[in-house]
């Protein structure tokens, strides 16, 4: 049985240098192997020059493009897109979030929020994921933050960004046609980008001068998009 960490091209191109703490973090604390992406060769030159040119590129250059997965692997990961196509490609992988190894670990320095109020918006790529949206609820607790439910959340949440009023990546459709077409109906039609924008900023309303925590990076542009003050929930855990 093989152990890994997806690092996320998309989540590491936003984040590189916390992307990097996670990845050291990882593999100095559980000795997993870290890889890119779910799939090989997907988009190799375009994440690498969205690095920052030196030590950082170098870094993301030198991890393997995706892993050798097999029955009964262990495969960590925050990209929902990622353990959505893990679970359909590979049946018998194991696929869990980082929220569910970092909740498991004793030792993981957790900051300490002293009862802030936070809202926490769940994401519906990992609308059906329990164990996640559980862990992130209790990494919320051991930092006392105070957890404000929205009413749809968990698996009632339709909510990802703007990522679904555009069309997704052909690779998904083809990867993962359970999530990505059947649970899908409705969702990736395509709007403008300002369309897009008023779309984000009508849901955001609801939420007005609180702090919004989620833990999906389209989520988090989507909601940076409609104008709250959204963090993702690696930059307050690291």
């Amino acid at each position: 049985m093989s152990e890994y960490y997806i690092a996320s091209c998309v989540f590491t191109s936003q984040f590189p240098e916390l992307s990097k703490k996670i990845q050291d973090y990882v593999r100095e604390r559980f000795g997993y192997e870290i890889v890119r992406c779910c799939v090989s060769r997907y988009k190799i030159r375009e994440f690498e020059e969205k690095m920052p040119e030196g030590s950082l590129r170098e870094c993301w250059r030198g991890l393997p493009d995706s892993g050798q997965f097999k029955e009964k692997d262990h495969v960590y990961s925050l990209c929902h897109n990622c353990n959505n196509i893990i679970e359909e490609m590979h049946p018998g992988v194991q696929v869990y979030s980082l929220w569910e190894l970092l909740d498991s670990d004793e030792q993981f320095p957790l900051p300490d929020f002293c009862g802030k109020r936070m809202i926490l918006q769940d994401c519906w790529r990992a609308k059906d994921r329990k164990g996640e949206q559980d862990a992130v609820r209790s990494l919320l607790g051991k930092m006392h933050v105070e957890i404000i439910e929205p009413e749809e959340n968990r698996d009632r949440t339709q909510f990802c960004g703007a990522s679904l009023y555009r069309a997704q990546p052909p690779r998904n459709l083809k990867l993962a046609p359970k999530h990505y077409v059947c649970e899908a109906v409705g969702k990736f039609v395509p709007h403008t980008p300002e369309e897009q924008r008023k779309i984000m900023e009508n849901y955001c309303r609801k939420f007005g001068t609180e702090r919004v925590v989620c833990y999906c990076h389209y989520c988090l542009e989507g909601l940076k998009m409609g104008g709250v003050d959204a963090v993702h929930l690696a930059q307050i855990l690291f």
